[in-house]
């Protein structure tokens, strides 16, 4: 008699370990990855080529910019970005921006070709020992081998790269792996990872101390960090803050998670931060920190900083918890569930009589700030007044800023009101970041207006890829602030060692030649009068463009706290 049932054999596809990665990175919703080619990931390369469909490339001219390229496509896109270069130099290339993403908590999975296993660790041909030199910049590394241990290793670098606390991942693949074939079936891949507990919900007797230490507050200050982004939790915290009606700042990378004319937004706090935000951290009886690491731009002189304050910091990395200052009240969660469970535990209060303290405090600033301006040049372009044009004319754009004073002027002075609007090197302050990050944010927000804004220093770290913009046909507007100088280096100069600045003036290139020589439309502003409409134009104006604006030399920016000093100690001028 035949049985009734007929024997199922298990069928796998055996596929390259090339097309493994490829086929794994479009399981996880990869749709663009930057990279630049070497002998190392030729294979790669060459099975990229039946995945141009649904993968797109973009060849970046350097690999540091294929790294900030694919930070800036992450933090625009809200998925992972994803990096490939080659072994030794090309990987090494990547490091600062690894080192970036880390710091900033930026979901990051950067893949890198290997010499074939049997020539690792003989110093072989563009060999390098990248699973040791990425040990501390990311979450985690790999050095994959085998074929068959592509997919797996792919499904458990993005869920790393992407839960708990975000951050780069690095896959360093040899080249046997990637010509060897394995089975297949990306739906059958399991994630092992035995020892690693994403962060759950915040615990009940965690949040009830951070209430009661709320209800018993009279002059509360909210700091909005970074975690607030990430955390998708902006209405929240603007939900929270407004429970609470006090004050709120935001660290560098926490703006525009508040938007811009908020009536308790006092703006950045900080090194440059804004003279009342710096006086109500000084004059706080309650720091609630949230999504934010109390870097030292931030503290300032630590010993003085919130010193009457006691303090309750949420962040999702108990690492963060205490690492600087020790909470009076831990929450270690997402600020997101974090400022949920908050505001369900805390009634309406009134804070009216610290508000109007902080509000004549800013007036008496305000009024001196105006007899400074008064005494300035109005014929002589400054900073401030591109920001405003570009604020004017893209009002809801993407800013990408570069590192230094450009950096400061786009934080102090654009008008943000959309979350998540502002992408600038926070953590490491990398310089060469603006144009490559703004590049990945163009190519994952096509329809919106991306502004990249940076020195005439910052510009030329990365500035090859202006034939990567011309080449893919990348949207971005670029406005480079050109001084004449390195021109945060040039203000410490000034202010702390006698104006000897050395090494910090700079002979530039004609940036408006040199960005038409690259397939670039480009353009000069000379005079406050150009500025508006110049600006107006390169926005109309399709496909890249740049506008160089001829800045006052020596302009600097404040308001500034000095290096060790208190917040207090805020200067105007």
């Amino acid at each position: 008699m035949k049985s009734r049932f007929l024997a199922v054999r298990m069928v796998f596809v055996q596929k390259t370990g090339s097309e493994i990665v490829f086929e794994s990175l479009i399981a996880e919703g990869v749709d663009t990855i930057f990279g630049y080619p070497g002998g190392q990931v030729l294979p790669l390369y060459h099975a990229l080529t039946n995945y141009s469909k649904k993968i797109r490339h973009v060849l970046t001219r350097h690999e540091q910019g294929a790294a900030f390229a694919a930070e800036g496509y992450a933090r625009a896109s809200g998925k992972v970005g994803v990096c490939l270069a080659t072994s030794g130099p090309g990987a090494t290339n990547l490091i600062t921006g690894i080192a970036n993403a880390f710091l900033d908590s930026i979901p990051l999975v950067a893949i890198t070709g290997q010499v074939p296993s049997d020539l690792v660790g003989s110093d072989a041909f563009q060999e390098a020992d990248m699973t040791g030199i990425t040990l501390p910049i990311t979450k985690h590394n790999y050095l994959v081998t085998r074929a068959a241990d592509l997919a797996p290793t792919i499904r458990e670098a993005f869920y790393l790269a992407k839960n708990s606390r975000p951050g780069p991942i690095h896959i360093d693949v040899t080249k046997d792996a990637q010509i060897g074939f394995a089975d297949f079936d990306y739906q059958k891949t399991k994630i092992n990872l035995p020892g690693y507990l994403p962060r759950g919900p915040a615990e009940a007797a965690q949040v009830q101390k951070a209430a009661e230490l709320i209800r018993a507050a009279r002059k509360p200050v909210v700091i909005s960090g970074h975690g607030v982004l990430i955390a998708g939790a902006s209405v929240e915290m603007q939900k929270f803050v407004a429970q609470l009606d006090a004050p709120v700042v935001a660290t560098l990378l926490g703006i525009s998670s508040i938007p811009f004319g908020h009536k308790n937004y006092l703006g950045m706090l900080g090194m440059h931060g804004s003279p009342e935000a710096n006086f109500a951290i000084s004059h706080a009886d309650l720091i609630i920190a949230v999504g934010a690491r109390f870097d030292d731009r931030i503290t300032g002189k630590l010993s003085e900083f919130a010193a009457h304050a006691k303090v309750i910091h949420i962040d999702i990395d108990p690492a963060e918890i205490g690492k600087i200052i020790r909470p009076d009240a831990p929450v270690i969660a997402d600020a997101r569930d974090a400022l949920v469970k908050l505001n369900q535990k805390i009634a309406p209060q009134k804070n009216a009589a610290w508000l109007a303290e902080i509000r004549a405090y800013a007036e008496k600033v305000e009024a001196q700030l105006l007899a400074i301006e008064k005494k300035k040049n109005p014929k002589r372009l400054r900073a401030v007044e591109v920001v405003h044009a570009i604020n004017k004319v893209s009002p809801d754009a993407f800013i990408v800023s570069d590192v230094g004073q450009n950096q400061m002027w786009a934080a102090m002075h654009f008008q943000f009101r959309k979350p998540g609007r502002l992408l600038s090197s926070g953590g490491l302050g990398s310089m060469g970041y603006g144009l490559p990050a703004a590049l990945g944010a163009a190519v994952a927000q096509p329809k919106i207006p991306v502004w990249c804004l940076t020195g005439d220093g910052g510009i030329q770290m990365n500035i090859q890829e202006l034939t990567t913009l011309a080449q893919d046909k990348i949207p971005l507007k670029i406005a480079v602030f050109n001084n004449g100088f390195l021109g945060m280096v040039r203000q410490w100069q000034e202010l702390f060692y006698n104006k000897n600045y050395s090494s910090t003036p700079l002979m530039n290139p004609d940036f408006v030649k040199l960005a038409e020589a690259c397939g670039i439309k480009a353009f000069r502003v000379t005079k406050v009068s150009e500025a508006l409409a110049i600006t107006q134009k390169a926005a109309k104006t399709p496909g890249p463009v740049l506008v160089e604006y001829l800045i006052e030399p020596e302009e600097n920016v404040f308001p500034m706290v000095a290096p060790g000093d208190a917040l207090k100690n805020t200067r105007i001028k």
